[in-house]
Formats: structure tokens, C-alpha cells, sequence
């Protein structure tokens, strides 16, 4: 299904005084949520409320950040579908969203809510920006991956609209032990194009696409392959993500107690956000290992293998595959830190001649919301890259 989709302008709250200028803050602020069932029927504190983003700051808020160079203007999209703009990768501006969150019709025929929109990819090619994104529900795998395009991202441009091309590919519970959320396009050095993807269950996954970018390969082009996995237990329902978070599942009828113990414990195929980078002959994969999304109490971390060729096998330092659970640890948080609790989903990006990654990291002194991080890659003499994580 492809449709044209005019993008939803944000007005800022009015400039009102007194009492008014209170009521209407008071009316934006959304309402404290009580528990929630979470984990195995545990438990889970609500969050605080999330209050409206500023207009401009630099301090932005983000989740699963990615970014691109328009000329002199810096774009971060994120989970929401967000975007934000800077040109000097500190000061933010809050820009247009590229679809609103009921826009999108082609993910209500598959079962899964369009307002669901999470995890982009954005990057330019044959004179079009791609944007990349999925639709899923948290905890299960049915999923999809869809695409919209656009000539400028510049709002102001008369040229700027984007276009949805519809799904791209999509996971099925109970036929794929694969997630089809996180998506990232990667050119290969032959000019192929691959979508890498994948959270949890199997792992991550790579698709040969279409040269039109917007579907994936048929006939004797099919390429699939998996490029980085962790161990998960045999004994998991197929169903879930390896997390005990599947709100359809009854765990307590399903598993035993020392089955549900290790579920809700250890980290079963926990990796996720893949991200693909190349640099003097490598293709190098990051992913994010271990548990995200929840706040200080996040265990996030991003992880890092290369290979000569973009379907792998990907090597970690010591030359374990990443398909067999390998992976060099490039950053993460640490307990000691006054600011940042753990870290993840990242990109990476070369812009003016910097090597730089991008991610989102959890605020210790910000109720743990997930912030925009920006850091410039050091790269050892084999080649590896590391990042200094300060306060």
C-alpha cells in the first residue's frame, strides 16, 4: 500500500499568564499510571510522567536516536517517530513529525497498532532520504518493518512530503524466531542493498533488498542470514521474546517456578538495534546487549564485531562469531556513574571527516529517561573502536 502523507505540524503551548498559563500546563501534563503487571505477573512502579519536549534544548530527550546531515542542519529521529534539528550538535529544535501516529493504515490489516511507531533508520540515497521504521507491540514478535521516502528534510523546503511505501517485511508469532523491528540499511561496497534488523528470540538478521530499496529481494536475489545471536533457552515458549514480558502469556500456568525464575533472571537471546558501519575494509555490526527500557534499572550496553564481508560471519576481538554469541563491548554504563545508568541503540556516522556514535543513554539524575548522547569513536591500532563515557 503506498499513500502520500502530509506531515503533522506540533504547535507549541500559547504564551498566557497567571492562573491560565497554569491551567493549561496542569492539562498537558499527563496523569501519574498506577502498576502495571509486568515480568512474569510482577509488579512494575509506574514511571513519571513524561512532560512536554521543549521547543528547543540541549538537553534532548530520545529514544533510539538515529542521524543525518542535510547541508548544515543535523536530524535526530527517534522512537515516536521524533525529529530534532541542530547545527551544532548541541542546541536542539523540535521539528515536524514525518507522519502523525494514526496516519498509517497498512499496520491495522496485520493486527498491530500504527500508533506503534518505534526504533527508525534514516539515510540518503539515488536523491531520497529513507526513512526506515517499525510497527510491534511490546513483547511479542508480531511485527513489521515499513519505509517512507522524502527529496529534503527540511520542513520549510515547499518540495518537503514524505511518502509511505507500506511494509517491507514482517515477523509472525509462531512462524519466525525472529523480530522484524530495528531496522538498518547498509549499502555494501558492491552497491547491494541489505536491511539488518532483529531483537531477541533468533537474533539479527540481514535481507538482500530490491534495488528500489523498499522491498525485499525475490527469485534467485533472495538472501537471507543471521549475523549475531545470543544463547537463549530451549524450553521458552516460541512466542516470547526470551523476557518473561509477553502480556499474552500466563507464566505462571506455562512454566515451572525455577523455569520462570531463569526467564525473569538471565538474559536469553537479549540483543537488539543492529547497526551496520563500514571503514577500511571492514563492515563493522554493532548491537545492543541486555535489558533496555527501564530507566536506572536499564542494563543496557552496545556491543561490536566485524567482517570483510557485509553477510559476515562477524568477529569480535578474540575472533568469536557474534552468530555464536560473540561481541567486543565498545561502552557501556557503570554503577559508579553519577549520570548515566546504561546505555544503547546506537548509530554511527562519519560527518566532516569524525567518526562519531550515536545512542541513547539513561539519566540517573532525570528519573532515568533516555537521553541524547553524541560521542566522538577512538579507533585502536587493529581497528577497534572504543568511546570515553564522561559525566
Amino acid at each position: 500500500m503506498r499513500s502520500s502523507l502530509q506531515p503533522m505540524m506540533k504547535s507549541s503551548p500559547p504564551a498566557v499568564c497567571g492562573l491560565l498559563a497554569a491551567a493549561v500546563l496542569l492539562a498537558q501534563t499527563p496523569p501519574a499510571q498506577p502498576p502495571q503487571a509486568g515480568r512474569g505477573g510482577q509488579a512494575v512502579p509506574a514511571r513519571p510522567p513524561r512532560p512536554e519536549p521543549p521547543a528547543q534544548t540541549t538537553d534532548p530527550q530520545i529514544h533510539d536516536p538515529v542521524m543525518i546531515k542535510q547541508g548544515d542542519t543535523y536530524y535526530a529521529f527517534g522512537t515516536g517517530i521524533t525529529v530534532q534539528s541542530s547545527k551544532d550538535l548541541k542546541t536542539w529544535n523540535r521539528e515536524p513529525a514525518p507522519f502523525g501516529r494514526s496516519d498509517l493504515q497498512w499496520p491495522q490489516a496485520l493486527g498491530i497498532r500504527a500508533n506503534n511507531q518505534w526504533a527508525p533508520d534514516i539515510s540518503f540515497h539515488n536523491g531520497k532520504y529513507y526513512l526506515y521504521y517499525a510497527v510491534s507491540t511490546f513483547g511479542r514478535n508480531r511485527s513489521a518493518i515499513g519505509v517512507a521516502t522524502n527529496t529534503t528534510l527540511d520542513s520549510k523546503d515547499p518540495k518537503y512530503k514524505w511518502e509511505d511505501h507500506g511494509m517491507v517485511v514482517k515477523s509472525i508469532p509462531g512462524r519466525d524466531m525472529w523480530n522484524a523491528i530495528d531496522p538498518n540499511l547498509i549499502v555494501d561496497e558492491e552497491g547491494k542493498a541489505w536491511l539488518d534488523f532483529g531483537s531477541f528470540w533468533g537474533g539479527i538478521k540481514l535481507v538482500r533488498l530490491k534495488d528500489n530499496l523498499t522491498e525485499v529481494a525475490d527469485g534467485p536475489e533472495r538472501e537471507w542470514h543471521t549475523i549475531a545471536a545470543r544463547e537463549r533457552y530451549w524450553k521458552l515458549d516460541e512466542t516470547e521474546a526470551g523476557d518473561a514480558a509477553n502480556p499474552d502469556l500466563k507464566y505462571d500456568q506455562l512454566y515451572s517456578k525455577k523455569i520462570l525464575a531463569l526467564d525473569q533472571q538471565t538474559q536469553n537471546g537479549a540483543l537488539e538495534a543492529p547497526f551496520i558501519f563500514y571503514k577500511k575494509g571492514y563492515y563493522y555490526l554493532f548491537v545492543s546487549w541486555d535489558r533496555c527500557c527501564r530507566g536506572v534499572n536499564s542494563t543496557y550496553k552496545i556491543m561490536v564485531g566485524r567482517s570483510k564481508k557485509v553477510t559476515g560471519p562477524y568477529l569480535d576481538q578474540v575472533g568469536q562469531r557474534m552468530d555464536w554469541g560473540g561481541g567486543t563491548l565498545v561502552v557501556k554504563g557503570v554503577p559508579e556513574s553519577i549520570k548515566w545508568a546504561a546505555l544503547g541503540h546506537n548509530g554511527t556516522y562519519a560527518f566532516d571527516g569524525i567518526d562519531y556514535l550515536v545512542f541513547h543513554a539513561y539519566d540517573r539524575t532525570d528519573n532515568g529517561r533516555s537521553k541524547l548522547v553524541i560521542k566522538k569513536i577512538d579507533w585502536d591500532i587493529e581497528g577497534w573502536p572504543s568511546v570515553t563515557l564522561d559525566e
